[in-house]
């Protein structure tokens, strides 16, 4: 059974002790602060590259009152709707963008997320085959039944049995002896090693060219039937598998695939590097109300959670005192360092930037930098080694400007939990 002293929540004594919190078509990055129009509130493009997206909603909406049939405006707010989850409005929107500008690619994919996040899969086929994602729209087309389904406990905790270069807990495919899976919330659903995908007898139910490790391999898509977590069982739900070596220790055989996002959103979250653990809970109106009860109770304040690019999660966090500025929370990027930016991002930011040692991350060009403090909410870094690219990573091409990617080596200290149904993430640091 769970650990169910574990699964609650912060213990009360080390809440009370120490309570931390957090929240949670390419873009050139602009300078640090607003520009002039957005700290006016008058254009919400620059309001919504900026991260502010409750008044970049009010601006949009403004043009739409006297241009109902602006496209644009109409896919941003149906965009802005599906960062927080609100299904119904973005559905609303982003149909009608479509209908007002059938050629509009980008806004065909975020009504496509909109269904997936869901799991209404016959309603994003029709919509991926129309943006021409014929593998993906073969693969969601192939899940027949309920997908995602939870068996098993309420909740549970999967101890960590490593914790670098990434957190590694165990979990059995269909059925098999557990293997050590990292997670990932850089990620997508669950992929897995092609020694894994053989030993289940998964088949292809579809192939595609994809990116990974920073370069393109042949991605093979299929249905997995059960993928058991401790003492939880998901079932029938997308899983992919290539062959690409994930980071191990030296001497480590690989891991057997990664967890990503999408499982973890089908859950309340917590991984609790702190205390080595990846816990999980479902989303029952009572699991939810006690730990919100409880980090209430403990004065934990939670700040916004938003989705965004299918799977990249986002909060407010600061770097050297810029802020608060929208941040992205890939746990997966480049093992060892605490932030990851552009290098033009370090400099408007006054990061200190080791030019002298050239490194790559993902085949890209960076370099070490320092930033002097990284802030989410009470989390704090200072000095740490991070990393400056010489060219923007995937969260960084998504309308917004996120000023840095906050990762693994900066959470270490912490118990994080993401909130997927009241889109709010929070961080504690236990005594």
């Amino acid at each position: 059974m769970a650990d169910q002293r574990a699964v609650g929540g912060w213990k009360r004594r080390t809440l009370i002790r120490r309570a931390g919190l957090v929240a949670g078509a390419a873009a050139v990055l602009p300078a640090v602060g607003a520009s002039s129009s957005a700290r006016a509130g008058g254009d919400p493009d620059e309001l919504f590259r900026a991260g502010r997206f409750a008044e970049a909603d009010q601006g949009y909406a403004g043009i739409l009152r006297t241009d109902p049939t602006n496209a644009h405006a109409t896919a941003r707010r149906g965009y802005i709707a599906l960062l927080s989850n609100r299904f119904g409005e973005s559905e609303s929107f982003l149909g009608r963008a479509v209908e007002l500008a059938p050629d509009d690619q980008f806004a065909r994919q975020l009504l496509a997320d909109c269904y997936v996040r869901q799991d209404q899969f016959a309603r994003a086929v029709p919509v991926l085959r129309a943006q021409g994602n014929e593998p993906y729209a073969r693969q969601l087309e192939a899940v027949t039944g309920t997908p995602y389904q939870v068996h098993g406990a309420d909740a549970t905790r999967l101890p960590f049995v490593a914790m670098d270069p990434m957190p590694l807990v165990e979990a059995s495919v269909s059925g098999g002896a557990p293997k050590r899976f990292m997670y990932d919330t850089g990620a997508t659903s669950l992929s897995l090693s092609m020694e894994a995908a053989e030993e289940a007898g998964l088949r292809a139910v579809s192939t595609g060219r994809g990116q990974a490790g920073g370069q393109t391999v042949t991605m093979y898509f299929g249905v997995l039937d059960s993928f058991r977590l401790g003492d939880i069982e998901l079932r029938n739900f997308p899983v992919h598998w290539a062959d690409i070596d994930k980071p191990t220790q030296l001497g480590d055989p690989q891991p057997a695939g990664v967890i990503g996002t999408h499982i973890f959103y089908h859950f309340l979250t917590t991984l609790d590097y702190a205390n080595q653990a990846l816990v999980l809970r479902r989303k029952t109106a009572t699991q939810l109300d006690s730990f919100r009860h409880e980090a209430s109770l403990a004065g934990v304040t939670p700040l916004p959670l938003w989705l965004a690019g299918d799977h990249f999660p986002f909060t407010l966090g600061r770097v050297n005192g810029h802020g608060p500025r929208v941040v992205c929370m890939d746990t997966g990027g480049a093992a060892g360092n605490c932030l990851a930016m552009t290098e033009a991002t370090a400099r408007r930011l006054r990061v200190r930037v080791d030019y002298d040692r050239p490194i790559a991350v993902n085949r890209i060009p960076a370099y070490p930098c320092y930033p002097e403090e990284a802030r989410l909410g009470t989390g704090v870094a200072n000095g740490a080694y991070s990393v400056a690219r010489t060219s923007p990573a995937a969260y960084e091409r998504l309308g917004f400007d996120p000023v840095a990617n906050f990762t693994h080596a900066f959470f270490k200290p912490y118990t994080i939990t993401f909130d997927f149904s009241g889109m709010r993430f929070y961080l504690s640091r236990p005594a």
